[in-house]
């Protein structure tokens, strides 16, 4: 059998796309790939490409869910990671920092060390290292 394949793209809904889309330029350090109304109308999506190919994906829906921010410990997505080493977390701290985007600082566990943090609308993300 073969490998498991890893994550091709990830898509979240957000409230602002405006606010949203600058947001994440500025944690990408880069401009999205593309910006468009997407074939069925039902929504409008911003993609950024990262690294190895991975794309990031910014949704708004013509018919929007609930009023209420994210929250992970309902059903649904809990978290977003993006992959680094254990040697690259300080210059996320930094990066973070010089962003003023509040972080949980690194935090080590036997399975990996991570940086938590969230976006506009309270998504968690984290940037994580597997054990060195």
């Amino acid at each position: 059998m073969a490998t498991f394949p890893g994550l091709a793209h990830v898509a979240i809904t957000v409230s602002d796309l405006s606010a949203s889309t600058k947001w994440y330029a500025q944690l990408f350090d880069a401009d999205p790939v593309l910006d468009e109304d997407e074939e069925s109308g039902d929504f409008h999506h911003t993609v950024f490409a990262l690294g190895d190919g991975m794309l990031f994906g910014l949704h708004t829906h013509t018919r929007p869910g609930s009023a209420d921010g994210f929250d992970e410990s309902r059903t649904g997505l809990d978290h977003i990671a993006f992959a680094c080493s254990q040697a690259d977390l300080d210059g996320w701290i930094a990066r973070l920092d010089a962003q003023g985007i509040s972080h949980s600082g690194v935090k080590h566990a036997h399975y990996g060390s991570g940086i938590s943090f969230r976006d506009p609308d309270n998504i968690a993300l984290e940037f994580f290292a597997p054990p060195a």
